[in-house]
């Protein structure tokens, strides 16, 4: 398979980004409307935008406890990921281990410069080598995609929104100069709804990243039902995991290849990843187009 883009997809993704540009569109005209000072609210959800951006690879390694091996630690691994590297033509990450139960694995970083591709120690102990090249694949996609700038420019306003429903207190004494209670209260109410379409848009745009991540690992190893057969196995390990053990690595829940919480079906809308049923039949219809059929 060569690395080709599902049109389907793209222009899925292309709709949801054009919604949530209309969602802020229309947020900011209501904010300015009312006279609503929202300069100083711009700069601090920017400033948390840009921590997103630079750090949240830093945050996301510190608070899993996944540490950066050299190649004489894991070889087989390191060569695995350098020849994933070469045929999507990027430069090599990082490689991190975190020591964990979950058998999982994540991409992080805000460039394919500084990218770390990481897996637990026990998702090399479930997976057999065409399995955990698959999953590799997989993450080096998210880093050819460029999925973290992506999702980061995503949830920009959608995180002013919702630094307004936290602090409308303080926002309203500092803006509502007037007493105008009611506009106040009215940008509230536009804030929490924001934030909710915001929240839903973006949480469907990250699951279109997966599908297109499950794709170029498809593209990638040419071989999407080892990608299956790894999805099946780390989401039926996952039933023997202890809840605590779950949680412990939640906050790596959106970066992960398959969340270690999952929701019912009504949460699936604010999932960041499509279900597994989903993935699994994308990726057989990948393979059925990869055979002919």
């Amino acid at each position: 398979m060569k690395w080709t883009r599902d049109f389907g997809l793209t222009m899925r993704m292309f709709l949801t980004s054009f919604l949530l540009l209309i969602v802020y569109l229309i947020f900011l005209g209501v904010l300015s409307a009312l006279g609503f000072s929202f300069g100083f609210l711009l700069l601090a959800a920017a400033v948390m935008a840009f921590a997103q951006f630079f750090f949240s690879d830093k945050l996301v390694l510190w608070s899993t406890n996944t540490r950066i091996i050299e190649e004489d630690e894991y070889p087989e691994l390191h060569r695995m990921i350098e020849r994933l590297a070469a045929k999507a033509d990027l430069p090599k990450p990082k490689i991190g281990i975190m020591a964990s139960p979950v058998p999982n694995a994540f991409a992080t970083g805000r460039s394919p410069k500084n990218a770390v591709v990481a897996v637990t120690d026990s998702i090399m102990r479930a997976l057999n080598p065409e399995e955990l090249e698959a999953v590799l694949a997989h993450e080096m996609s998210h880093v050819k995609n460029r999925d973290m700038l992506t999702l980061t420019m995503a949830s920009f306003i959608s995180m002013l929104a919702f630094l307004i429903m936290r602090n409308w207190i303080f926002i309203g004494l500092f803006n509502n100069r007037d007493n105008n209670m009611g506009a106040l209260i009215l940008v509230y109410i536009v804030s929490i709804v924001v934030w909710i379409v915001s929240t839903l848009l973006t949480r469907a745009l990250s699951r279109y990243r997966e599908f297109a991540a499950d794709r170029g690992s498809a593209a990638l190893t040419e071989n999407p039902r080892a990608l299956i057969s790894a999805l099946q196995k780390i989401s039926g390990r996952m039933d023997y995991v202890p809840a605590e053990k779950k949680q412990e690595v939640e906050g790596a829940n959106a970066f992960f290849i398959i969340p270690a919480l999952s929701g019912n079906t009504l949460m699936e809308l604010f999932s960041t990843h499509p279900s597994l049923e989903k993935r699994v039949a994308a990726l057989e219809e990948l393979q059925a187009q990869q055979r002919g059929y």
